[in-house]
């Protein structure tokens, strides 16, 4: 049983000791400045302006939230095409129905008014 997980036992320790040692070696050889912009709270290059607790809209959230919905449920029609051949009349009645409610809640959302950018 050991001679079976002895190699991953030492790709896993070998992985940790290189992780630690390249950390330490940073510590040891790397180069500390403090300056404004090292000291700011996010470092991105670029002088922040405003509040950091200003409020962002609902409507970002929810662009986002029917983004990744969207795209998921996207992602369903990929498999479905690498075996269109194989389901037949029946996988394409299936898919279709499918893409009949995507575009349902679709149309839905766009006459709510939910990607409607002010």
């Amino acid at each position: 049983m050991f001679e079976i997980f002895f190699p991953i036992l030492a790709l896993a320790a070998l992985a940790a000791i290189i992780a630690v040692g390249l950390a330490l070696l940073s510590v040891t050889l790397g180069r500390r400045t403090k300056e404004g912009a090292k000291m700011e709270s996010y470092e991105s290059g670029m002088v922040p302006t405003g509040d950091t607790r200003s409020r962002i809209p609902i409507k970002f959230y929810l662009v986002a939230i029917l983004f990744i919905l969207f795209d998921i449920e996207v992602v369903f029609l990929y498999p479905w095409a690498l075996i269109f051949r194989q389901l037949g009349i029946f996988g394409f009645i299936e898919m279709l129905t499918f893409i009949v409610i995507l575009l349902v809640g679709y149309f839905y959302i766009l006459g709510k008014g939910a990607l409607k950018w002010d």
